[in-house]
């Protein structure tokens, strides 16, 4: 087993809680993780990026070579650009639709999305409206880790024990919350898959 994932956003989406989330999983499970991070200037809205390398051998670097990421998972589409030349052949993009418009050029919408759809494994969803609609708009980067759950190679209940614990100090709503945005998610891409 080895996933390498890189997960990708701006600051205050929520990308190291993602980071955390299949981290802490990865660790119940008793795996092997390797974890960088570039905050870059998050607090401005800057590029945020995790780089989780995920197996049951021993792994050597936190950093993901070119062309040898199994997922990127972006919860900004532009960001997920970004990161293309990491994708491997048969790796997959996961990537919110919806913009982190923060800058004064920000390219068109549909632009990116005809960008993101070359990519030959590509699933583009609109998170912001999925985690609303299951009554929790905070949650979209939890929907995005359910939408890209499919293709890490960790069970399901095991994400969730792990969301679990990491929201469990925020209380019963809360976590129950970010599983239902987890399972909305999920449930979303086995529609496309």
């Amino acid at each position: 087993m080895k996933s390498d994932i890189i997960i990708s956003g701006v600051g205050g989406q929520g990308t190291i809680t993602i980071a955390a989330t299949i981290g802490g999983a990865a660790l119940n499970n008793n795996l092997n993780l390797k974890q960088s991070e570039v905050h870059g200037m998050s607090q401005r809205g800057g590029s945020v990026v995790s780089n989780l390398r995920i197996s049951d051998k021993e792994v050597f670097s936190d950093l993901i070579p070119f062309g040898g990421a199994d997922i990127i998972l972006s919860i900004e589409p532009m960001e997920s650009l970004r990161y293309t030349s990491y994708l491997s052949e048969n790796g997959w993009l996961v990537t919110n639709v919806t913009a982190y418009d923060n800058i004064d050029n920000y390219p068109e919408i549909e632009a990116l999305k005809s960008e993101i759809k070359k990519v030959k494994n590509s699933i583009i969803l609109d998170a912001n409206k999925i985690a609303k609609e299951s009554g929790s708009s905070r949650s979209n980067n939890i929907v995005m880790l359910g939408a890209a759950s499919h293709f890490i190679d960790i069970p399901t209940d095991e994400l969730e024990k792990s969301i679990s614990q990491f929201f469990n100090a925020k209380g019963d709503k809360i976590v129950n919350a970010n599983i239902k945005a987890f399972r909305a998610g999920r449930e979303f891409v086995s529609g496309l898959i």
